[in-house]
């Protein structure tokens, strides 16, 4: 039997996912939000929100506006979350070079989560480098909830291998 750690106590200007909402809470990001892919920057946005659920490293959504849409290719299957709803997913295709599934979106989110609708979220382990700020994100252990991980972030994160009953 897993047990789940104790919650990190944060220090001045940390913030611990066991201090977020359930069910989450979407607000606007004051940094600029950076994903690279290929060498390329997939979106250098300004206007990003973030979905902070807890236990979960914070979710980063980016308006499609300031995304490059035209390395986006719709990718098969969905999911469902209980809170926003059906999710679909993106691929990205830069000069032949794919990462699968990288990104997904919420085309018709729940009433309570309206404000991500043409917003997109993306993986930072299926791309090479994402951004908050000047701090390069380190991704969430085990993708399931596709967290962004700063070291403004303090866990444990659920996610990883071993959570699933938390």
């Amino acid at each position: 039997m897993n047990r789940m750690r104790k919650p990190i106590v944060p220090r001045v200007g940390e913030e611990s996912v066991w201090g977020y909402p359930r069910p989450p809470r979407l607000e606007k990001v004051q940094e600029k939000i950076r994903v690279v892919f290929a060498g390329e920057t997939i979106t250098d946005s300004n206007h990003a929100l973030r979905v902070l659920e807890t236990s979960h490293p914070p979710v980063y959504y980016l308006p499609l506006q300031d995304v490059r849409s035209e390395f986006l290719v719709e990718a098969p299957g969905q999911s469902f979350c209980e809170f926003k709803g059906v999710a679909k997913y993106w691929s990205l295709n830069v000069n032949g070079i794919r990462s699968e599934r990288a990104a997904w979106s919420y085309p018709n989110p729940t009433p309570e989560f309206v404000g991500i609708r043409d917003y997109v979220a993306f993986y930072a382990s299926r791309v090479n480098e994402c951004w908050v700020g000047d701090e390069r994100v380190r991704p969430q252990s085990g993708d399931f909830y596709g967290g962004w991980i700063t070291s403004r972030i303090v866990g444990p994160f659920k996610g990883g291998e071993g959570t699933l009953n938390w």
